[in-house]
């Protein structure tokens, strides 16, 4: 047992320190604009924490012969979970068996959103991170999935959140894959920096950029573009410790490009973009409200 604990709190360790739990900054920050109570933002910070602790366990068990290879990993935390498969499916088991109890007990949509994200990771982890073009959407899939833990899942708002996330989330897969281009090369893994190559790649990114500012500006307010647009501008390096550090002023931008969407839905009650506004208290269940909400009225006459 203390071996599976070691396990889980070197996952995190290394994991917050890479900043590569960003997600449960989304959601909660989802939670806050949709003004959830302090019981319920503890519970569903909880659960996604867990939620990112097997997702990124998972990860490292399937990559754990490629990651004692890599330069970029902790050479002694890989080698003990090498060492301690037994305590490392402990560890997964009982990951799982805490989502399942809060899920069920808590209820909220938290088994849904338990079983998107968790899905979706370990399908990448499995096998669609070695594919190429896939791997990107796959992330962008995830971006939407992890952070639906932070809000009842029929609230409006909260969705358009996460698909602002989403596009951020393949924004930062383009870069980790242009990062390991050259050691996914030696190593015969084909993503997407490596089917595409480095330059066609960025072009990619850009294009994500160019998404995310498009669709801030359009549902939540038109500042909202300026983080993707600054973004876009920002020269990719291609060295690997270079783009890690240009990752990191991403997630930057990026963040605060969250942060703002979020803080001036909550001030002012309503997502306020060129195109979507919608009230922090509107319900998927609530057609004409929503349609409204879309602009779609007006094009129904």
């Amino acid at each position: 047992m203390l071996v599976a604990l070691r396990i889980v709190a070197n996952v995190a360790i290394f994991r917050l320190r890479k900043l590569e739990m960003a997600n449960m900054a989304g959601a909660l920050a989802i939670g806050l604009t949709l003004g959830l109570g302090a019981v319920e933002l503890l519970v569903r910070g909880a659960f996604a924490l867990v939620l990112n602790l097997l997702v990124y366990l998972n990860n490292d068990v399937y990559d754990v012969v490629q990651d004692l290879e890599s330069p970029t990993h902790d050479g002694d935390k890989t080698r003990f979970l090498r060492e301690h498969p037994g305590a490392a499916t402990l560890a997964q088991l009982g990951l799982v068996a805490v989502l399942l109890a809060v899920a069920l007990a808590w209820g909220g949509g938290l088994l849904v959103a338990g079983l998107a994200g968790g899905g979706i990771c370990w399908a990448y982890s499995a096998r669609l991170k070695r594919v190429p073009y896939v791997d990107v959407l796959a992330m962008l899939a995830w971006g939407v999935a992890m952070p639906l833990v932070g809000f009842p899942l029929e609230r409006t708002v909260g969705w358009l959140i996460v698909g602002l996330l989403g596009l951020f989330s393949g924004c930062f897969e383009s870069i980790q894959v242009m990062r390991d281009h050259d050691e996914d090369l030696r190593s015969g893994v084909r993503t997407t920096a490596v089917a595409l190559g480095v330059v066609r790649t960025r072009r990619l990114l850009a294009l994500l950029f160019v998404a995310a500012g498009v669709y801030g500006a359009a549902v939540f307010h038109p500042l909202a573009a300026l983080g993707p647009g600054l973004a876009v501008l920002l020269p990719v390096p291609r060295e690997p410790d270079a783009l890690e550090r240009y990752w990191t002023r991403v997630r930057v931008i990026l963040g605060l490009t969250l942060v703002g969407a979020c803080a001036i839905t909550w001030w002012t009650g309503a997502t306020a973009g060129l195109w979507v506004r919608v009230p922090v208290d509107a319900v998927l269940t609530d057609g004409a409200g929503l349609a409204n909400g879309l602009g779609l009225a007006r094009w129904q006459g």
